[in-house]
């Protein structure tokens, strides 16, 4: 049993680690996989695409590349204008100590003089002006009109002058391969990592570039007999207009003989529920820090969901996960709907002990119940227990719903009096007196806007620049705090040299099969009872059996401690091995309870239809987003050299009108021709197809 899951533990380790070879998980014939179409198979793509300066270039990853080529190789001139909008950029995102210093600097460089790299030949005169006095004013949205008028004039002549290049068909060849068939093939599998409603969730890796993600499978015959369609296919639908880096986001959709598989952002540092009560210890909290952190985070991914009329309604510490930086995003989106323009939704769905009065109540409402939940989530994380319930504290459901909607949350010295003041502006029982709850879709900006959060640099924070106050899976542990605990459990010592190597386990059960969610990991809606008065017990989290158990971790220490030096042996590592991942947040494989056979349902081709809407392959943005991480951009990216040194179009770039296929030679001596002088098969897509005039660019 115990090898099984060392096995299978092992094998997944080395596929995050990236294989042994140069290719970091890469088959050997990726690029046999990724190899670029003939042009012409991909130019009646442009019909059945946006082809607008605002998708290509703004919203594609590789779009925008490929456009910064064109400008910065072919037309220099046009080259400022990006440098420009990336010079804003910076200063979006730079810190308030250099944010005025970077400001003047902008203004002086590209809007104050009229040399080579000034853009005030397409930016007016009067915003110019009113850029200078928000400048002189301190006021933190300065070039927003400059960056707008920049962009209308590169949306014009450039763009048009891109589209007819052979970057703009590069673009389309890899649109082509964006939009091929996605199948089982497409990923190796890996161990479970916990299951779902409808069936388990595994690791999977892409074979093309090495990506890991999580592969979520909704068994076909489990969803039918549940009546699940309507819901599966709701929860894809958001999934798949989603790109924030705060929600995780689908990257491929597909189907198998019995499954629909949803292949989602892999978080490998297990659910802030895990973090609260195992590593933490009962009753301890995450310290108002990193709540901070987490809380900020979870704000901006419910602002991203609402902004596009969805709400969340399931915001729960189980539902919250970390990735391999200690960055948290929101899971789990089975419960999530869309809200109509200036209208409400209903329904009493979410998690005993987070839903709001109003969804216990059974009203209409449209945001409000996530800021309900989301006060819940950022009590429990400082508190370390939920504000409605004692953990394993034994009460019915409705019992729980009573408190919710009449009982006074109660704060301890965990909280600062900021702190206290948010959770209580969240947990209000009215929705329109509840921060956030009467603000629509711009909820968000209220909280993001309390005292709790002031020392936060929300633009940095949206751009993944902060770093995360704890990272698991982290051998050098800079959280000093964390290696105190977890030497405590060992009865060690500790000093801010020692190494730690550290192996834990257990990643929750996120969903249930039911619209209400009872807490988990108990499934029924009564907990075991535990005295107050009487403190639970700590016990150290449980360890996964991925590996033999960890030694106990080396101390530096002075050579003149005898005691010491013959207790702790230093152990080096180099920078590559500290960065090996080393921890599987997830429950052994054999104690993932399995799903029973679903018996006496029938798929029929009454179903296709359905499962027609599910498969849909590749999502665009996260799909490039895949290519340009794992490098596979860069390497296939590449054009030929003409005689002036510059770049040209390479064989799979070159077009020619054709109206008809050549016709095949059936003279006389075409046997021994085919069979004494056989020429190499040209593969499929490398073949040149009829291309109409009218889709000819002028150039070509």
């Amino acid at each position: 049993m115990e090898l099984e899951n060392i096995v299978a533990n092992t094998v997944y380790l080395k596929a995050r680690e990236g294989g042994s070879d140069s290719n970091k998980g890469k088959s050997k014939k990726w690029r046999k996989i990724l190899q670029f179409p003939h042009i012409s198979q991909c130019l009646d793509i442009k019909t059945k695409i946006d082809v607008g300066y605002d998708y290509v270039v703004d919203q594609q990853p590789i779009g925008k590349l490929l456009f910064r080529q064109f400008c910065e190789r072919n037309r220099p001139e046009y080259h400022k204008y990006n440098s420009f909008l990336d010079a804003v950029d910076r200063y979006e995102v730079g810190v308030d100590e250099t944010r005025v210093a970077l400001a003047a600097e902008v203004f002086g460089r590209y809007l104050k003089t009229e040399d080579g790299e000034a853009v005030t030949d397409v930016v007016a005169a009067s915003v110019v002006d009113d850029a200078s006095e928000l400048l002189d004013g301190g006021s933190k949205d300065i070039f927003g009109e400059c960056v707008r008028y920049v962009k209308n004039f590169l949306a014009g002549t450039p763009f048009a002058e891109f589209e007819r290049s052979m970057y703009f068909h590069r673009y389309l060849q890899w649109k082509w391969l964006e939009a091929q068939p996605v199948t089982q093939h497409t990923f190796r599998m890996y161990r479970v990592l916990g299951k779902g409603g409808f069936g388990e969730v595994c690791a999977c890796q892409v074979r093309a570039t090495g990506k890991m993600y999580a592969c979520k499978k909704l068994e076909k015959k489990r969803i039918k007999k549940r009546k699940g369609e309507a819901m599966v296919l709701i929860e894809k639908q958001i999934l798949q207009r989603i790109n924030s880096r705060f929600v995780v986001n689908l990257a491929y959709a597909y189907e198998t003989k019995d499954a629909l598989c949803l292949v989602l952002t892999i978080m490998n540092g297990g659910d802030l529920k895990f973090h609260i009560y195992n590593m933490c210890g009962a009753d301890t909290g995450l310290g108002l820090e990193r709540s901070r952190f987490y809380a900020a985070q979870v704000a901006c991914g419910l602002e991203h969901l609402h902004k596009m009329g969805i709400v969340y309604r399931d915001c729960k510490p189980e539902n919250i996960l970390l990735d391999d930086a200690g960055h948290v995003r929101i899971s789990d989106l089975g419960l999530a709907v869309d809200v109509p323009d200036g209208g409400s939704v209903r329904g009493r769905v979410g998690t005993v002990g987070y839903m709001a009065p109003e969804v216990i109540d059974n009203e209409r409402y449209t945001f409000s119940p996530d800021w309900f939940s989301f006060g819940c989530l950022v009590y429990e994380m400082i508190e370390g227990r939920a504000p409605f319930r004692a953990r394993k504290e034994k009460v019915k459901r409705e019992e729980v719903d009573r408190r919710v909607k009449h009982e006074q949350e109660k704060y301890s010295s965990k909280f600062s009096e900021c702190a206290r003041a948010l959770c209580a502006a969240l947990l209000a029982k009215r929705h329109d007196a509840r921060l956030g709850g009467g603000a629509g879709r711009r909820g968000a900006a209220h909280v993001k806007a309390h005292r709790f959060f002031t020392r936060l640099n929300w633009a940095r924070l949206e751009a993944g620049l902060l770093d995360a106050p704890f990272v698991p899976d982290d051998s050098s542990y800079k959280d000093i705090s964390m290696k105190a605990k977890l030497w405590a459990q060992i009865g060690e010592e500790i000093n801010e040299t020692g190494e730690l190597q550290f192996l834990d386990s257990t990643l929750t059960d996120r969903e249930t099969t039911s619209n209400v969610r009872e807490p988990t990991p108990e499934t029924s809606s009564a907990i075991e009872t535990q005295s107050p008065e009487t403190p639970p017990p700590q016990t150290p989290p449980p360890r996964t059996q991925s590996a033999p158990p960890p030694e106990t971790p080396p101390l530096e220490t002075p050579q003149t401690n005898d005691t010491n030096s013959s207790r702790a042996k230093k152990i080096k590592k180099t920078d590559s091995e500290m960065d090996k991942p080393h921890a599987v947040y997830a429950k052994d494989v054999l104690d993932i309870e399995q799903f029973s056979t679903v018996k006496g349902v029938n798929l029929d081709a009454a179903d296709d239809t359905f499962y027609g809407k599910f498969n849909t392959g590749s999502v665009s943005i996260p799909w490039q987003t895949e290519m340009i991480e794992t490098g596979c951009f860069t390497e296939l990216n590449v054009f030929a050299r003409g005689e002036d040194g510059k770049e040209s179009r390479t064989p799979d770039l070159q077009l020619v009108a054709t109206t008809n296929t050549q016709e095949e030679d059936t003279g006389c001596f075409m046997f021994a021709r085919r069979t004494l002088c056989p020429q190499k098969k040209i593969p499929p897509r490398l073949r040149a197809v009829p291309v109409p005039e009218h889709l000819l660019p002028a150039d070509s």
